[in-house]
């Protein structure tokens, strides 16, 4: 087998399997973390917490218990190619929220004296949602293709 049918092949399972695996993954790590906050069992509850005083609507530990729920519809949703649409809506309004502690909790979000630059593991926990924002576009510029199996 030559290098070129290697690459051709290759690069066709990457095609084939990619956006199931990718739309799959979101689905699982969305289940698997929104599932951990009410059971009280999230390393991310004091940071939810931290952030939602400034919510007064409900109870802290009530707002982790409907952040978590929120998450688990996240992720069963971008389970199934049919409600894509309802996965990224629900993304989208969860972002906003998840982004919140990075101007709220300056003081936990950032190293000391190295605003913005230096994020602590917190910020960092955060900032890496740039790339589940990332994986939501392609995966939601996929709705309209035809062509790929259900």
């Amino acid at each position: 087998m030559h290098f070129d049918e290697i690459d051709r092949s290759i690069s066709t399972f990457m095609r084939r399997w990619g956006i199931r695996a990718l739309r799959i993954s979101l689905g699982i790590i969305f289940i698997w973390f929104g599932v951990l906050k009410p059971l009280g069992l999230s390393p991310a509850e004091p940071l939810v917490l931290a952030t939602v005083r400034w919510l007064p609507l409900f109870d802290g530990q009530l707002w982790v218990i409907i952040i978590g729920w929120w998450e688990v519809a996240i992720g069963v949703t971008f389970l199934f190619r049919t409600t894509i649409r309802l996965a990224i809506a629900l993304l989208a309004l969860q972002m906003a929220g998840t982004f919140m502690p990075l101007v709220l909790l300056p003081a936990v979000t950032f190293q000391a004296g190295h605003l913005p630059y230096g994020p602590t593991m917190e910020g960092q926990y955060i900032i890496k949602n740039l790339l589940i924002i990332s994986a939501a576009l392609v995966v939601g510029g996929t709705v309209r293709r035809s062509e790929e199996a259900p």
